[in-house]
């Protein structure tokens, strides 16, 4: 994930989430896009819906408010502040493999596990809930579609994203 050196090299961006960034910001954006249409594809053709249905829904909200920066040139800002929250999903897909490979009883696994921990409250539940106050904070800034968009957005995203919370600590640490 490239969006924190899109803040150091651009710090301009952390002043204006709506209008500024540089070329390579909305790149990233629309790869990003690309990479969200391509997992949701893949998810859709070589899972089962029961147990793929929540990283659909997921990737369908990503794709939609990615889209909008993209095709709108605006708040790709705001797109790189939610990219914060893929730096978790290193330890996520970490902890998959790890599973697969039946290696849950190993210092690596108990050492990924609290870098998830750690990496989930602070790229994702952190950023989500600065998202969410950005979002409130700038409501009169924003145009009432997009405002709505990004609320509803952020909405879908921070249960599921507390939920998913609650069962890794279950799973990890309670059981």
């Amino acid at each position: 994930n490239l969006s924190p050196c899109r803040f150091y090299l651009h710090p301009e961006m952390s002043n204006d989430l709506v209008g500024t960034h540089p070329p390579g910001a909305h790149s990233l954006v629309a790869v990003s896009v690309g990479y969200f249409l391509e997992d949701f594809v893949d998810m859709l053709c070589n899972q089962k819906l029961h147990q793929s249905w929540e990283l659909l829904f997921h990737h369908s909200v990503v794709i939609i408010c990615f889209g909008i920066a993209v095709l709108l040139h605006q708040y790709v800002g705001f797109a790189l502040v939610a990219l914060l929250v893929e730096i978790n999903s290193i330890f996520l897909h970490l902890r998959q493999i790890l599973l697969m490979a039946n290696l849950v009883h190993t210092p690596c696994y108990r050492l990924n596990s609290l870098l998830n921990v750690g990496t989930y409250v602070v790229f994702r539940i952190a950023t989500l809930a600065w998202m969410s106050r950005w979002l409130f904070l700038n409501r009169h800034n924003v145009p009432p579609a997009t405002y709505a968009v990004g609320t509803v957005g952020m909405a879908i995203m921070t249960p599921m994203n507390i939920i998913l919370f609650y069962r890794l600590l279950r799973s990890d640490f309670f059981k």
